[in-house]
């Protein structure tokens, strides 16, 4: 289940408590609040272990660039190596080695910074949700500490 699911119904689960008779405190059902906690605690690592994946997945996908790139150099090397016999074919051969260099270089940083921003926006998008089920469980401790306004009866 997604946190942001467990935190609204924590949040519900508080904010429908039944007040205590003159007083700002509300009772909530123990077990209740145990249930979706642990629930939360199973759901939490699962978003972290999928994070770990996704820096895992980008390193690979950096390595990947920089063996394609270290290739590419070597062939663009190699290639120029071949050609070195005569002036003309020298000259042509270092431009195509540039290119090619040139070439591995972009491909490099294009692969990189994709890889990047992928794996920030998902890192930002755990960090999102793990500051909202912070917040949902502070306010649930502040509500039951009686730090909070009591909760509305409708």
């Amino acid at each position: 289940m997604d946190v942001l699911v467990l935190i609204d119904k924590l949040d519900d689960l508080v904010h429908n408590a039944k007040p205590m008779p003159l007083t700002d405190q509300v009772r909530v059902d123990k077990e209740e609040i145990y249930d979706l906690l642990d629930q939360m605690r199973a759901t939490i690592p699962e978003e972290i272990k999928q994070a770990r994946w996704i820096v895992k997945e980008r390193q690979e996908m950096l390595a990947e660039a920089r063996r394609e790139a270290e290739r590419i150099v070597k062939e663009a090397r190699d290639r120029q190596d071949r050609l070195v016999s005569e002036e003309e074919i020298t000259k042509q051969a270092e431009r195509a080695a540039e290119e090619i260099l040139d070439e591995a270089r972009a491909r490099e940083r294009e692969i990189r910074l994709g890889a990047e921003d992928y794996a920030d926006e998902i890192l930002n998008t755990l960090e999102v949700n793990l500051s909202k089920f912070i917040a949902a469980v502070q306010r649930g401790r502040d509500r039951l500490a009686g730090k909070d306004e009591p909760a509305e009866v409708a």
